[in-house]
Parts: structure tokens; C-alpha cells; sequence
């Protein structure tokens, strides 16, 4: 049975979220328009003064208070650095987070630009110096709050959700079972030693903005303590040569501002997998929200979970591929 937070949730409608935005002592001109998003809920919303808002709902129980404010509190001090990344703006009252039905929600201008599709070598600098600011600054700031990025957390909380919920055919049930303890078996082992701190999490070219004010970073959102090179694999996520290069360039950039350990490549494809793991205990987690069923009407079916236990055993077959040459 779901809360009544969460069913507030499922409902919102655009009056509920005009009224919001309302109530925090703006005033909307009546457009509302539902942006593409799964986990929280995001609209544009446009007020009187023709101005563009980003009203963002987030999901009930998944971050707590504190740990929302973790996120809005980094992003205000990598705004005072002049870090240029899409921040909360404050409510009359000075805060960043307000609360309505029991629902958290923020608020953000809008930022024009376009998520590239390719990145040449000249942006790689720059966003290697960037990356490196950021996580900088992430790292003097903190994020008490927020869950770690590692072998507990990530893929065994995922198994042990899918297992839970009969996700998992009898077909894959156990083969599945041991593809997630041997990756977690080799992060474990290759994460020995490697320092951890808040990072973006989900640094991936879908969350970059390059516009007439040049390159912006969004969505904090799922800003963990973890490895810094989960960022830089998400940047540049390739496996081949090209790519490799890349991360190269990316990590000489970023090792003009902060150092970088090289171990951290060895972590890449791991992390990966970790990703893999994730993704279908998400949408299992997820699948009482309405919205989810309609974005993965397969999910539910055994040639999913073929497919899907496929793709694991394919990225466990990496693992013991050569990390990028170091230099």
C-alpha cells in the first residue's frame, strides 16, 4: 500500500504544481509542461514576467531532507566559486527546499543549451578542469547525508530487491546470482585503498548543457560518495581505443587542478556493471509508480531477464580486459 505522499506524488497535476510555485511567492502565467524524467517530477514552468522556471518534485522517500540539502548546498558553493552549474534559486524566505503534501520540491532557471552528442579534444580540457573544481570543492563541502558508491550498496541491495520480488526467473535465477557476487567480488578487491568522496554520480553528456554562456553540469540529483573516476567513465563512456584517449586527455586536465589516482581505471568496468545491476533493481523498486510499467512494458517478462542477465555475463567477460594504459 502506498503513503499518501507518494500517491500525492503519482498525482501531481499542473494545478497542484502551479499552486506550488504560487505559493512560494511566484507568479505563473498558467503554462506548465511535464518534462522527460522517471525518478523525480519536472516541469517547466513559465510565470507573468515571461521568465522560464524548472520546478522540480522529488520523489517521496527516497532522499531525505538533509540529504537534498547535501545536494543544494554543494551546488551553492560551486555557484560562489563561479563553477558554472544549474543551482536552486531561494524562495522569498531564503531557503531552497520547500514542502508541499508532504513533497519536497525546489526550484531553478531555466538553462539554455544542448547536450553535445560528441565532445572534440578542446572540451575534454576544459571539462577535465572543471570536473576537478567540482570535485574540489565537493570534497571540502561534504555530503554527510548521502549514501556511498560501493559493492553494499549498489549491485547486493539491487539482488537482493529483485530476489525479494520473484523478479528473476528460475532460468536465470542463480546464474544471475553468481555474475553479481564475482562483480562484487572485483570491485571489492580493486577498490582496496582507493579514496572515496562526494561526486556528481551520474555525470554522463545527458546532465551537460553547452550554450551561449558556455558548458553547465545539472542534476546533482544523484550526487554520492564514491571513486571521482565514476565521473570521468561517464563522460566518456566508450570502451575502445578513441575513448581511452579521451578519458587520457579528460584526467591530464583534470590533474592540472587535483590529483587523480590511477587505480581508478581499474574500476571502470566494474562500475559498469555496477550500472547494469542497478538499472533493473530501479525499475523493480520503481514499478508501483504508474509511469513505470508505461516506460518498461517488457520488464516483466522472462526474455527481459535473458536479455538482460546476457548483457551482465558479456560486461562480466570485460572485466579482465587491460584498464587503460597508464602513463
Amino acid at each position: 500500500m502506498t503513503s499518501a505522499p507518494t500517491e500525492f506524488f503519482f498525482q501531481l497535476s499542473p494545478e497542484r504544481v502551479l499552486a506550488a510555485v504560487e505559493s512560494a511567492g511566484f507568479a505563473p502565467s498558467g503554462h506548465c509542461f511535464a518534462l522527460n524524467a522517471l525518478e523525480n517530477r519536472v516541469y517547466d514552468v513559465r510565470l507573468e514576467s515571461g521568465e522560464h522556471l524548472v520546478a522540480k518534485f522529488y520523489r517521496p522517500g527516497r532522499w531525505s531532507k538533509e540529504a537534498i540539502l547535501d545536494e543544494h548546498r554543494l551546488l551553492a558553493a560551486l555557484v560562489a566559486a563561479e563553477i558554472p552549474v544549474c543551482a536552486p534559486i531561494a524562495f522569498p524566505d531564503g531557503q531552497t527546499l520547500h514542502t508541499t503534501l508532504d513533497i519536497h520540491y525546489a526550484l531553478w532557471r531555466r538553462t539554455g543549451g544542448r547536450s553535445p552528442d560528441e565532445l572534440a579534444d578542446d572540451q575534454i580540457g576544459v571539462l577535465g578542469r572543471l570536473l576537478a573544481r567540482i570535485h574540489a570543492i565537493a570534497a571540502d563541502v561534504g555530503a554527510p547525508h548521502r549514501r556511498t558508491l560501493d559493492a553494499d550498496s549498489v549491485p547486493l541491495e539491487a539482488l537482493a530487491l529483485l530476489e525479494r520480488g520473484n523478479w528473476l526467473p528460475p532460468s536465470c535465477r542463480e546464474r544471475y546470482r553468481r555474475a553479481v557476487e564475482s562483480l562484487v567480488e572485483t570491485y571489492r578487491e580493486r577498490s582496496r585503498g582507493i579514496a572515496i568522496q562526494p561526486i556528481h554520480g551520474d555525470c554522463h553528456r545527458g546532465n551537460l548543457l553547452l550554450g551561449d554562456a558556455g558548458w553547465f553540469f545539472l542534476d546533482f540529483d544523484d550526487m554520492v560518495v564514491g571513486p571521482p573516476v565514476q565521473d570521468v567513465w561517464m563522460l566518456i563512456p566508450g570502451r575502445d581505443a578513441e575513448a581511452d584517449r579521451q578519458r587520457r586527455l579528460l584526467v591530464d586536465a583534470y590533474r592540472t587542478f587535483r590529483p587523480f589516482d590511477e587505480r581508478g581505471f581499474d574500476l571502470i568496468e566494474p562500475l559498469r556493471g555496477f550500472r547494469f545491476v542497478f538499472y533493473a533493481g530501479w525499475i523493480a523498486k520503481r514499478w508501483d509508480d504508474p509511469a513505470f510499467p508505461r516506460a518498461f512494458p517488457g520488464f516483466a517478462e522472462p526474455r527481459f531477464w535473458e536479455g538482460h542477465l546476457n548483457e551482465l555475463l558479456e560486461q562480466m567477460a570485460l572485466l579482465d580486459d587491460p584498464p587503460l594504459l597508464r602513463g
